[in-house]
Formats: structure tokens, sequence, C-alpha cells
């Protein structure tokens, strides 16, 4: 079992930054593929960004790519997400996640996770 706590939205307005946070417990989280996705009410999950267990591959979803940076700290257990020149499209709930068998390929698909926070509300106003 993975336990994953998001931290770190918020309200920002459009331009701004935020950096999210997302603390793992309950498994050698240095074996782990992480991602982030966000989602809407009534909406489907969307893909954001992802990165392998040793953080030397990192993929993103189109509609973040040169704005985002996912990141990883294996030593504290930690995933991060530098959100830059947000946009109100952007506003979402952001949830982190986790695949279950170590050392698995990055996937933007959210079939590939097995562990999910329960996400941190992002709100970008115009």
């Amino acid at each position: 079992q993975v336990q994953l706590v998001e931290s770190g939205g918020g309200l920002v307005q459009a331009g701004g930054s935020l950096r999210l946070s997302c603390a793992a417990s309950g498994r050698t989280f240095g074996t782990l593929t992480m991602g982030w996705f966000r989602q809407a009410p009534g909406k489907e999950r969307e893909f954001v960004a992802a990165i392998n267990w040793a953080g030397s591959i990192r993929d993103y979803g189109d509609s973040v790519k040169g704005r985002f940076t996912i990141s990883r700290d294996n030593a504290n257990n930690t995933l991060s997400l530098q959100m830059n020149n947000l946009k109100p499209e952007d506003t979402d709930v952001y949830l982190c996640a986790a695949a279950e068998r170590p050392y698995a390929r990055v996937s933007q698909n959210v079939g590939d996770y097995d562990y999910w926070g329960q996400g941190t509300q992002v709100t970008v106003s115009s």
C-alpha cells in the first residue's frame, strides 16, 4: 500500500505560480513511478505530468509543457509540481498518483496508476 497526501493548492491570479507537493509513505518511494493528474467535476482525469523512479525520465501533457515541471526527492519521499504562468483553464483538483509495480515505465494513462491521493484544489483567477 502507498499513502499519498497532496498539499500546496490555492487561489492565484493568472500568470502566477504555485508549487504542489505530494508526501508518500508505505512503500519504497524510490522505486515508484509517480504522476500528477487533474480533474474537474463531471470530467475525466487529465494527465499532467509523470516521472520515473530515478527522476531521469519526465513526461508532460501538451497543455502544460513549458509551464509545469515535475520533480522528486527520493530521500524525503516527496513528489513536486512547479506550476508557472498559470491560466484560468488550469483550475482543477490536482491529484498525485503512484504505480504499483516497481520501476514501471512512465505513463499518461490513468489505468496504469494504482494509488491516488485525495487531491488539492488549484484555482486560477483571470
